[in-house]
């Protein structure tokens, strides 16, 4: 076994927070930090060509999980992508800066502590943030992360949204602090290019001599003396290697690869590390546990054209190419919008996205004609799912059971979000394009018939690509880590990233993932 030259912080993880904290921390020249990052460089043309993500799908930029089968959804195994490159999923994502509601950080904050809320979520968005052309005060104007309106949205995108005002919802700002209707979606794109945490923050850093990124190195299990974690161990080119932290270890993996690694390392629920012959080094029963997802389920109807379709035609290469305008530089889902399953919800409970795409069979499968998607996301779901050790092999995948729709509660809303897409499909304004349903395939009656939207969920919903909560903070004993994101039970052990989040934002995970990885910045800087 090798052993690296140590450094003050070992950071497993270059994604939506890796990137952020590396960049943050090594801002001090007195700082050495070294990030472990399992996949490779983001030199794929799909990851900087805003519409070309899903050609990154099951290739060696994506971790390529799938989840057990679901009951819930017809037995089912759900695929989920998740980035393995500089950037990690903020280099795969489809790149929608939604910040999430006030509400959410105030749910936070209740769980740990004030520097969690809503205050200090916007403090440091404003940090984060680079607005194209915004005088908002909540915005920021010179941060590292380029925020964008969309640069050339589909025609169909703007019936949408007449759509939705003829239906009586509101059209308004994106981010507000508590969203009341729909938005053209703001996104991570500078010049019609996608701006990932990579390109932000990781590469700008990488030119200083404290910072180290090693590529295709994968952690394999945080390394101890006593009850303090003092580096890691890793594989890299075929052979393990271990890194000493002189300060401490902090884990960014996501929600997904940090509680496996947790495991590995023998902090975990008992039962489960005897079950794998792994040593207990902290019984900590909750990490893995709290897995919630954003499920997503979508109705599909023709176009005569004008949709995504066409994005890989000649001339929108060329128009792309030289101008970086056009179809390929959409995020597919441009529009969005918050609505309540029933009337006596506070805060709205699902988002109906707009995707002038036939963004069909999660993405793994080339369309075949035009299209556009009106998809319903449920944004707080009651069930709860867990991630698990397959074995003690730790590149061996992880078992993944977000147990979707296991609570009846979750079934309902979601079928309520299916009954508001119908609703919108036929207005008068969607009407002048819509062509009749082709998704799902053989739907057996009208769209907004119970059948249909039952075929829909059961049968062909998917992942929103937001798994979160796996690595709980809180100021209670039983969270995984505590407010300032400190592993209970050991000492030198922190996590950053979506697996510490109490309970899912309404919205999406990338923007309050870098905040993340923004607020462990300033923790550590504070010590």
């Amino acid at each position: 076994m090798t052993e690296e030259i140590g450094a003050d912080y070992v950071i497993v993880g270059s994604g939506s927070a890796g990137a952020v904290l590396a960049a943050r921390l090594s801002a001090d020249p007195a700082r050495s930090v070294v990030v472990l990052e399992a996949g490779g460089e983001d030199k794929d043309k799909f990851i900087h060509i805003p519409a070309g993500f899903a050609k990154l799908f099951q290739t060696d930029y994506d971790w390529n999980y799938f989840t057990e089968p679901q009951a819930g959804l017809d037995g089912r195994s759900v695929y989920w992508p998740r980035g393995k490159t500089f950037g990690g999923s903020s280099s795969l994502n489809a790149m929608m800066w939604v910040r999430g509601f006030e509400a959410d950080y105030e749910d936070w904050a209740q769980a740990a502590g004030p520097g969690w809320g809503f205050a200090s979520a916007v403090e440091h968005f404003r940090a984060i943030e680079n607005v194209e052309g915004s005088t908002r005060e909540d915005h920021g104007s010179d941060g590292p992360l380029h925020v964008s309106h969309q640069r050339s949205p589909r025609s169909a995108t703007s019936v949408f949204l007449r759509a939705v005002a003829e239906r009586g919802y509101t059209v308004e700002e994106a981010n507000l602090p508590e969203p009341q209707g729909f938005t053209q979606t703001m996104v991570t794109q500078r010049g019609g290019r996608r701006w990932s945490t990579a390109d932000g923050y990781l590469r700008p850093a990488m030119k200083r001599p404290n910072l180290t990124v090693l590529a295709e190195a994968t952690a394999t299990r945080v390394l101890f003396d006593g009850n303090r974690a003092v580096g890691v161990e890793y594989s890299r080119g075929g052979s393990l290697r271990t890194i000493t932290a002189r300060k401490e270890v902090i884990l960014c993996g996501g929600a997904i690869n940090t509680p496996q690694l947790l495991m590995l390392s023998g902090i975990g629920d008992r039962a489960e590390l005897d079950r794998h012959g792994i040593e207990v080094r902290q019984h900590a029963p909750e990490v893995g546990a709290n897995l919630q997802d954003h499920l997503a389920a979508a109705l599909g109807y023709r176009v005569d054209s004008d949709s995504l379709f066409a994005a890989e035609k000649p001339v929108q290469l060329l128009n792309y190419l030289l101008r970086h305008r056009g179809m390929l530089t959409s995020n597919v889902g441009e529009a969005y919008g918050f609505v309540r399953s029933t009337s006596e919800l506070d805060h709205p409970d699902l988002e109906l996205v707009f995707a002038p795409a036939p963004f069909f069979h999660e993405g793994l499968q080339d369309p075949t004609e035009h299209a556009v998607v009106l998809a319903a996301v449920l944004l707080r779901p009651y069930s709860r799912g867990t991630i698990t050790l397959a074995s003690k092999d730790p590149l061996a995948k992880p078992l993944i059971d977000p147990k979707y729709l296991s609570d009846e509660r979750d079934r309902a809303a979601l079928m309520a979000g299916l009954l508001a897409c119908c609703e919108l499909a036929d207005t008068a304004a969607m009407k002048e394009v819509l062509r009749g349903l082709c998704y799902p395939p053989d739907a057996p009656g009208a769209p907004e018939s119970e059948e249909t939207r039952a075929m829909a969920l059961n049968g062909y919903s998917h992942t929103l690509y937001h798994p979160a909560g796996t690595c709980r903070m809180g100021s209670d004993e039983q969270s995984v880590v505590d407010p300032q994101l400190r592993v209970r039970g050991v000492e030198g052990l922190r996590v950053a990233d979506a697996s510490v989040m109490p309970v899912l934002v309404r919205g999406h995970t990338h923007a309050p993932s870098v905040f993340i990885g923004s607020r462990a910045a300033e923790l550590l800087s504070a010590e």
